[in-house]
């Protein structure tokens, strides 16, 4: 069962990426785990920053 909702949780993330709905809560838990001396961006800056690099044709990644 656990197995099943951890699916589940990948399928909706990838469905909400490829509608362009950004996921700040997994962008948080990331800055968190992988960049704890680097405070995170408000979710306002988070969405420009996904709408920029969506529409503009750039990747936005940092690792």
């Amino acid at each position: 069962m656990t197995r099943l909702l951890s699916v589940a949780g990948y399928v909706g993330q990838s469905l909400r990426l490829m509608v362009g709905v950004p996921e700040y809560s997994a962008y948080v838990a990331h800055m968190r785990s992988r960049h704890p001396n680097k405070p995170p961006m408000s979710y306002q800056e988070f969405f420009q920053e996904c709408q920029t690099a969506r529409y503009d044709g750039r990747v936005g990644r940092c690792c």
